[in-house]
């Protein structure tokens, strides 16, 4: 199935206030997120590696102790296994792309 209609995924909520839409190919895992103001995602980690970019609104993202203000057009990488967490400054979109795919969301 090469063409997929996001809106049929259907919409979770693994966290207060982070609302995702997943989107499974083999290998990957793509997820398109809303994030409310001031929700906060706790330190955690995990096997899959993580492209994280910002689309709209300010994060605040903490990667292995080091923590940066993110806005569109920033992207960051996180490793395999690295403890990372993050807030929404504001009303935020995110992309976060994982290889491999989480199973966890599906």
């Amino acid at each position: 199935m090469p063409f997929i209609d996001l809106d049929a995924l259907g919409t979770k909520e693994p966290v207060p206030g982070y609302k995702g839409i997943f989107l499974h190919s083999d290998h990957m895992t793509v997820a398109f997120w809303n994030v409310s103001e001031g929700a906060v995602m706790p330190e955690h980690s995990h096997a899959s590696e993580q492209v994280a970019t910002i689309v709209e609104g300010e994060f605040q993202l903490t990667i292995a102790c080091e923590t940066r203000v993110l806005e569109p057009g920033v992207a960051a990488i996180i490793p395999s296994g690295v403890p990372h967490s993050g807030k929404a400054l504001t009303q935020c979109r995110l992309l976060d792309a994982f290889y491999p795919a989480r199973k966890d969301y599906q």
